[in-house]
């Protein structure tokens, strides 16, 4: 009889146990392969970081006037265009004010035409004295020639003369009047008066004043920071409000200084933002590079030269530019926290950028009172007897 054996268990487990071992480790020597393939030829053309926020421009209504607000007409979330009302304050005194300053100016359009009037009636007054001195010369003249005669006596002759000095002085009396008056009028008309243009400077500061009791939105944006209340009294200056334009936001990546040397003004970036999750990616490109690390703008910078020093690595805020049809699909508030991956591959681009960027957009004060004091200008003018320009 022929005797069989068999293979003892604990063999069979310890081959199957290399054989496992050998798939894991072709496995992981696989993966260390691809990564390092990976890395050497994508991966490290990237730069990314977490340290990301986005940014925007954050427009602070305030008070141009000492005032009472007398309505709200938009609140915190509100979407708001440029121009449109916001808050309304008690006109009262402003229209004191500009009702004054419009009297003035018609009390010195007409003094000034009282000067002028003046100036027309010294011309007169010279002219006359002139035909009393021609007269008294005449006079003078003709007892001469009689006194060469003994027509008349010495003391006529005297009289004549004194009367002709009188004459004179009468004449050098009434030109310094005359030129008095013309002092405050000479080259000029009645509209075109200092005194005139002055007094229309304050008319147009009281209705610049005027249009300071409507405020408006200075441009598109949603509305947030509200801290005003209809009734209550504000100075000039307070903060009311602000508009957050989200449709102009950025990202504020601080990337650490040992990520900035393939870093390039132009380069592309992906964005990513938490509100958002993985699903949605916004492109752009970086737009510029600090001027700084972030502790150099600190409100208490650090002093390295004193005491114990730490190398510390630094963060540098990169500027980035997001493309506005993704940020309009997918709006983006400010301060929300993104990751940014920046592809560094094309170096290309400068280091410092030297375009000059133009503004978001420009801002509506709502101070385009112009018009309007313009025809209260004229009207006055007009009203008061002085030419309209």
């Amino acid at each position: 009889m022929t005797a069989i054996t068999d293979t003892p268990i604990a063999d069979v487990q310890t081959r199957q146990r290399r054989f496992w071992f050998l798939i894991l480790g072709g496995v992981a020597l696989a993966a260390a392969v691809i990564y390092g393939v990976y890395w050497l030829i994508y991966a490290r053309g990237f730069e990314s970081t977490d340290d990301a926020y986005v940014g925007g421009n954050v427009v602070t209504v305030t008070s141009k006037e000492n005032a009472t607000v007398l309505a709200l007409h938009a609140d915190n979330t509100q979407t708001v265009t440029q121009g449109q009302l916001l808050i309304e304050l008690d006109p009262a005194i402003a229209t004191v004010n500009l009702q004054a300053a419009q009297a003035n100016l018609a009390r010195v359009v007409r003094s000034v035409k009282a000067q002028f009037s003046r100036s027309d009636s010294g011309e007169a007054l010279v002219n006359q004295a002139r035909v009393a001195l021609a007269q008294a010369q005449g006079d003078y003249v003709r007892r001469q020639k009689a006194f060469a005669t003994e027509s008349v006596s010495g003391e006529e002759l005297a009289h004549a003369r004194d009367a002709v000095a009188a004459a004179q002085a009468a004449v050098n009396s009434a030109q310094g009047v005359l030129r008095q008056s013309n002092t405050s009028i000479e080259g000029t008309d009645i509209a075109h008066n200092p005194d005139v243009l002055a007094a229309e400077a304050q008319l147009r500061a009281a209705a610049i004043a005027y249009g300071h009791m409507r405020i408006i939105a200075p441009l598109d944006g949603v509305i947030a920071q509200r801290t005003v209340q209809a009734g209550q009294q504000v100075a000039a200056g307070t903060p009311l409000m602000a508009v957050v334009p989200l449709s102009h936001v950025w990202i504020d990546a601080n990337f650490k200084e040992v990520q900035l040397a393939r870093m390039r003004v132009g380069q592309p970036v992906t964005v990513k933002a938490d509100i958002y999750g993985g699903g949605v990616t916004y492109h752009g490109h970086i737009e510029g590079l600090g001027a700084g690390s972030g502790s150099a703008f600190a409100l208490l910078p650090p002093q390295n030269a004193s005491g114990n020093w730490i190398k510390i690595v630094q963060r540098v805020p990169v500027r980035i530019a997001l493309d506005p049809q993704d940020i309009a699909k997918h709006p983006l508030r400010v301060g929300l926290s993104v990751t940014v991956d920046a592809d560094v591959r094309d170096q290309s681009g400068p280091l410092v950028t030297s375009r000059v960027g133009a503004g978001i957009t420009r801002a509506n004060t709502g101070e385009d009172s112009g018009p309007m004091a313009d025809e209260m200008i004229a009207r006055i003018l007009r009203e008061n007897g002085g030419a309209v320009r």
